[in-house]
């Protein structure tokens, strides 16, 4: 048997220094239970994402509304929850990001980088809550060699 489970919800303004705090609080969190420097750097990189996602995007950086994250660890997998207070998306709307009329903006790579990083992505039906599972056995994704 391991570590015992690890569960604390948090709530921030959305201001993207706090949504810094949020991570590292998350990885001091998810460090005693032995996941990968890989599982970590993927932990890191998506929940920044989702974070800036839900502050600049949900909320439109309005500081008066907040960004809600609840998140739980064990031996087996991470699950974080975001939700913003913004009116929500439809992910199957975001342009592709690989085309080549996408490949020069400045943004549009969040969710395309919280899939190839996370095991599993998913979004509730009004779209301002994300909801990304790492399962400590699922290793990431590999770009096949030429």
């Amino acid at each position: 048997m391991g570590q015992p489970r690890t569960s604390k919800p948090m709530v921030i303004p959305s201001i993207l220094a706090e949504g810094v705090k949020v991570v590292e609080a998350v990885i001091n969190a998810v460090q005693p239970f032995g996941y990968s420097d890989t599982a970590m750097f993927a932990v890191r990189l998506a929940l920044d994402e989702a974070l800036a996602n839900a502050i600049r995007h949900g909320n439109q950086s309005d500081e008066s509304k907040t960004v809600t994250i609840d998140f739980t660890v064990d031996d087996e997998q991470i699950v974080i929850s975001i939700t913003d207070q913004g009116p929500g998306f439809h992910p199957d709307q975001i342009p592709d990001p690989t085309l080549d009329e996408n490949l020069e903006r400045p943004c549009g790579r969040g969710v395309m980088l919280m899939r190839a990083y996370m095991t599993d992505v998913y979004f509730n039906d009004s779209g301002n809550c994300v909801t990304m599972v790492k399962r400590k056995d699922c290793k990431l994704p590999q770009v096949p060699e030429d």
